[in-house]
């Protein structure tokens, strides 16, 4: 391949002449010299004229990818002011300066120190300057030109994608858009057929085809079916130079599917089907599934299913599966194998979305036979009726038939039938049946002003299969008889004034009857025969169920008589007809002129000088402060410091204390801790006073343990001084026992009991000693030893 270099000559514009720069030297590119000349005459309107310029160039042109050894040659930069005697020097900067175009400074030749890419980089725009080498000063404006690169064709043709997938409709016309393909070439489109792209099919005949200037893929067979095949891959070719020899060249792959149409009618794989059923089976339960086969697909496969012939169409209904397109046939009636064992039944299954380019394939549905056979099974007894209502009279006698239930089995085995009632509806067992026939009768006495209604169970099952069992409700009403007699609604109690008047109405009556009058209640009032003639009141019948009460004589006395019972008799007009007698309580008041009743009490008018209410209320304040204020003072009483038992410390026979206790001897381990006479290094807890309550609580003092060759002096010295300045220990004479008295003591044992077997005799004189607590054992030994000596 030839590569030129093409470049300007430098011209000196402000003389008014042309000149033409001198020849260039022969390069070392080895590439032929092609000096382009620019006409900078007046009379031409591309002359450009620069007043403060005397130099100028255009364009420099160099082709890419450049493969020799030496640095591939631009052109050359020169200024009129250039004299060759090398008094000037070329400084270049811009893009690549330095680096990619070097320059050579005395004679202005620019080269490249590497190949260069158009597609990484099309232009490059450089800036030169003249400068006199000696005043460092530029001899000219700085100026620009720019570096052009030129395209070779060094780029292949590339996909937009590495695989394309698309997809078109079976059964589509030929010439059917698939889809467009688009390969790009980085080549300078605008320079030759570098760029220029072709496209065609290397693999993908006959089935497609595309189009080579656009790159779209099309339908090349008809009637490509899905249901044979439905997956193709197309390999594409993208090549250069108009597809010419030598031009690069790119491929891609275009995987195509076919989509489904609906070009398939559903087929039944069966003529006829065959399901059993039992007769139990529940509504809308499941009898069997149809499935009408269909090759298409998604929508296309959908199916419609319903029951277009047969016997007892209610009977049965069809309906879709939508997951698995299957007919489900359903049980829409009971079924009873004693009336119709077998039904015959013909099925349709039709395509709902019916594409009419494809109507002449056939009707887009099918038909098949479905066979039921109802099976037999061992069905609970029937009831004649879904519930029944039986009414009553509440006055029917115990073991009184009031209705009957009836049941059957549907079964041809007609098994016999016992009855029985739920005894969790009827837990006071009021009704009970007759297990064989069903009669209903009652075993305790109704009353419906208790209880109205009646809901009971009955229950019928088989006698041989007792598992089978139905239920039915039983609603009993109780009807009303006249078995309660008419009563006062309320306890009236009325008063009369002292002054009233004859004849004149003091209270209303009415009544109430529990019974039911279906009329009407019609009551009437009268007083009761034994006071009729002699009673102090009269009574008149209003004949509309109340009666009125007015006084027979005038003024009433209340210390003749305060309270007349007035007994009233009501009867009814039912039949049997009921009356009852009511009591009527009348006071006999005080009252003002106005008839206001002041007050019924007799004792307030016998003793007229009675307190009043308030009175007594501040009588009785005054009983409950005096209560509580002798309440306080006991209390405060008892809360009082005691005295102490010993008032003189001198008087000791005046504080011996009894407790009328005697203990149960050396067994009597409960009545105190003998461990403590027999251990002398015990420690006793600290025990307070029983005789009054302490005022502090001291925290317990530990007793130092007594060695065990202490005198028995110092031990009770010891323990007499610890007793002295403790501040818990008792102000009186109690018992301390001091049962060890050490090692080696004259004394030996202080017991009574021990000193009566004792021959020799003994000087209690030392007790006298031992301060005014002995004293009184001192006198007692001291004494006795002095008689028996006299």
């Amino acid at each position: 391949m030839r590569t030129y270099h093409f470049f300007w000559i430098l011209f000196w514009v402000s003389h008014p002449y042309q000149s033409s720069s001198t020849p260039l030297s022969k390069r070392t590119s080895g590439f032929p010299e092609n000096p382009k000349v620019l006409d900078l005459s007046r009379n031409n309107i591309n002359v450009l004229n620069r007043a403060k310029r005397s130099w100028m160039w255009n364009q420099f042109f160099l082709l890419e990818e450049y493969t020799g050894s030496d640095y591939q040659y631009v052109g050359k930069l020169h200024s009129d002011q250039d004299k060759g005697d090398g008094s000037l020097k070329y400084i270049l900067s811009g893009d690549g300066a330095g680096d990619l175009f070097i320059i050579n400074e005395n004679t202005g030749d620019i080269q490249a120190t590497r190949r260069l890419d158009r597609e990484e980089k099309p232009v490059y725009i450089l800036r030169a300057q003249a400068i006199n080498k000696r005043t460092g000063r530029p001899v000219e404006p700085e100026s620009e030109f720019v570096i052009k690169i030129h395209d070779i064709n060094d780029n292949e043709p590339l996909f937009t994608k590495d695989i394309y997938n698309a997809s078109v409709p079976e059964m589509s016309d030929v010439g059917t858009f698939v889809v467009q393909v688009t390969a790009t070439d980085a080549d300078d489109p605008t320079y030759g057929n570098s760029a220029r792209v072709v496209y065609s099919i290397l693999q993908g005949q006959p089935y497609f085809s595309v189009e080579s200037e656009s790159g779209i893929i099309k339908t090349a067979l008809l009637n490509m079916d899905r249901e044979n095949r439905e997956q193709y891959q197309v390999v594409i070719q993208a090549k250069d130079m108009g597809g010419q020899m030598g031009g690069l060249s790119g491929t891609t792959t275009v995987n195509i599917t076919l989509t489904d149409v609906n070009d398939n009618p559903p087929r039944f794989p069966q003529s006829a089907y065959q399901f059993k059923v039992p007769e139990s089976a529940p509504l809308d339960s499941a009898v069997g599934r149809i499935k009408a086969s269909d090759a298409d697909v998604g929508q296309n496969a959908e199916m419609e299913y319903s029951i277009i012939e047969g016997d007892s169409l209610e009977m049965f209904g069809v309906i879709t599966d939508k997951e698995t397109q299957e007919g489900i046939v359903t049980v829409k009636k009971a079924l009873d194998f004693e009336k119709k064992r077998q039904f015959t039944l013909k099925v349709e299954a039709s395509n709902p979305h019916v594409d009419p380019r494809f109507l002449y394939l056939g009707p887009f549905k099918d038909t098949t036979t479905v066979r039921i056979q109802v099976e037999d099974v061992d069905e609970p007894p029937v009831f004649s009726r879904p519930a029944y209502i039986l009414e009553v009279k509440e006055d029917v006698q115990i073991n009184a038939v009031i209705g009957t239930v009836t049941a059957r089995d549907p079964d041809s085995a007609k098994n016999p039938i016992k009855y029985s009632v739920d005894r969790h509806t009827d837990m006071d067992r009021i009704f009970n049946i007759d297990s064989g026939n069903g009669s209903i009768f009652t075993s305790k006495l109704l009353d419906r002003e208790t209880l109205l209604w009646h809901n009971i169970t009955v229950i019928a099952s088989e006698i041989n299969n007792p598992k089978e069992s139905s239920r039915v409700p039983v609603f009993i009403k109780v009807l009303d008889v006249n078995d309660n007699a008419p009563e006062f609604p309320m306890f009236y109690e009325t008063y009369v004034c002292e002054n009233a008047r004859a004849e004149q109405l003091i209270q209303t009556l009415s009544a109430v009857d529990r019974d039911d009058a279906f009329g009407g209640h019609k009551f009437s009032f009268s007083l009761a025969p034994e006071v009729a003639s002699g009673s102090n009141f009269t009574l008149q019948d209003n004949r509309d169920n109340t009666a009125g009460i007015y006084t027979r004589r005038t003024r009433y006395s209340r210390h003749e008589m305060n309270m007349y019972l007035l007994p009233v008799v009501i009867s009814d007009n039912e039949y049997p007809i009921q009356s009852s007698t009511e009591t009527v309580t009348i006071r006999v008041c005080a009252c003002d002129q106005r008839g206001k009743m002041l007050s019924c009490n007799a004792e307030a008018l016998i003793h007229p000088t009675g307190l009043s209410t308030g009175a007594l209320i501040a009588i009785l304040l005054c009983i409950i402060i005096l209560l509580v204020t002798v309440v306080l003072f006991a209390a405060l009483r008892r809360q009082r410091k005691k005295e102490p038992l010993i008032i003189s410390k001198e008087d000791i026979r005046d504080n011996i204390v009894s407790y009328n206790d005697e203990g149960g001897g050396e067994e009597d381990t409960q009545a105190f801790d003998i461990g403590t006479l027999r251990n002398p290094e015990a420690i006793e807890d600290n025990k307070l006073r029983r005789d009054i309550v302490p005022e502090a609580l001291f925290m317990p003092r530990r007793t130092p343990v007594v060695r065990d060759n202490t005198d028995v002096r110092d031990f009770i010295s010891q323990r007499l001084k610890e007793n002295d300045t403790d501040p818990t220990a008792p102000p009186y004479d109690s018992l301390a026992t001091y049962a060890y008295e050490g090692n080696g003591s004259v004394a030996e044992s202080l017991s009574s009991l021990e000193s009566v077997t004792t021959d020799g005799d003994q000087d209690y004189d030392y007790l006298s000693d031992w301060g005014p607590r002995f004293k009184k054992l001192a006198d007692m030994y001291g004494g006795t030893d002095s008689d028996k000596d006299s």
